[in-house]
């Protein structure tokens, strides 16, 4: 079993003959990912990497089945895009883009609210990879290996480095999923601590998170409630960072007393997650949980 994408799942690319679009899709059909096609505007009727090109996610979904969609669409068209997924009948939006105006965000995740089973992972986030199965997202692939540990993150380059190190401890990832690291995202670290624990074939998860907000506290909070079924390894990146200032993600900015990394962590150990200090001893304290 997996979360979120496997080898069954039915992917559209929505900017798919853009430059952005084109790299990634390349690299996502290479990896072995069942991309079904493509939607750009007023390009309907072409082929684009083998694929076809549909004028929309609707005519998408009626000739191809999809979904699954991931978007590389301009910020200003991007929370548009995510509405006409969920419109159209897409079970899992991934949306790539960074920096969707926060009003039109606020928008889209309302709307989304009213659509039953429909999940928005993003933006702004590196996707969500099911290794040896589906790769859908910017994520190198060749770093992960399947395995029983479930990665959630806020960081993409963290989420790579946090397979890395599970990976060279001999252990494998099911399924790693980049929650995005825009003020307003979809699914919330919680709710993808929440899938991976209800997952028969993740036996461990990792937890990356970075200053601001608190999805953190949230999700341990949730795991400690309920009975901290499977070890968890947390991080929290930004432990120097000065209070007030935003730090790389727009969503990375300490505004509150469990906003800082340090109070986050405190959080984490409390509810009986292990907390590492370095991203360098993730994979090793997951195997010594694991053990």
């Amino acid at each position: 079993m997996s979360v979120l994408v496997n080898k069954d799942s039915r992917i559209i690319v929505q900017g798919f003959t853009g430059s952005e679009g084109t790299f990634h899709a390349e690299q996502m059909i290479e990896y072995g990912t069942n991309v079904v096609g493509g939607v750009t505007p007023g390009k309907g009727g072409q082929t684009h990497l083998d694929r076809p090109v549909f004028n929309s996610v609707a005519e998408a979904v009626a000739e191809k089945q999809a979904n699954v969609s991931i978007i590389f669409v301009p910020p200003a068209f991007a929370a548009d895009a995510i509405m006409e997924s969920a419109d159209a009948g897409i079970e899992v939006i991934i949306a790539i883009t960074e920096g969707i105006p926060v009003k039109d965000m606020m928008v889209a995740k309302h709307y989304l609210k009213q659509k039953e089973g429909v999940r928005l992972v993003g933006p702004n986030c590196p996707g969500v990879i099911t290794p040896g199965e589906a790769k859908v997202g910017i994520m190198p692939g060749f770093v992960f290996k399947p395995g029983k540990v479930g990665i959630v993150s806020k960081s993409g380059t963290l989420t790579y480095e946090a397979a890395d190190q599970v990976v060279k401890a001999g252990l494998g990832v099911s399924t790693a999923i980049g929650i995005g690291g825009d003020p307003i995202i979809g699914t919330s670290t919680k709710e993808a601590v929440e899938l991976l624990m209800n997952d028969p074939d993740t036996d461990g998860i990792v937890m990356i998170g970075e200053i601001g907000g608190q999805y953190e506290p949230q999700a341990a909070r949730w795991i400690q409630e309920n009975g901290n079924k499977k070890p968890v390894v947390g991080f929290i990146a930004g432990q120097t960072a000065p209070p007030g200032r935003r730090m790389g993600h727009a969503g990375a900015i300490i505004g509150g007393e469990e906003d800082t990394a340090e109070a986050k962590m405190r959080v984490m150990r409390e509810c009986g997650l292990i907390v590492v200090e370095s991203p360098a001893t993730i994979g090793e304290k997951m195997a010594e949980a694991l053990s």
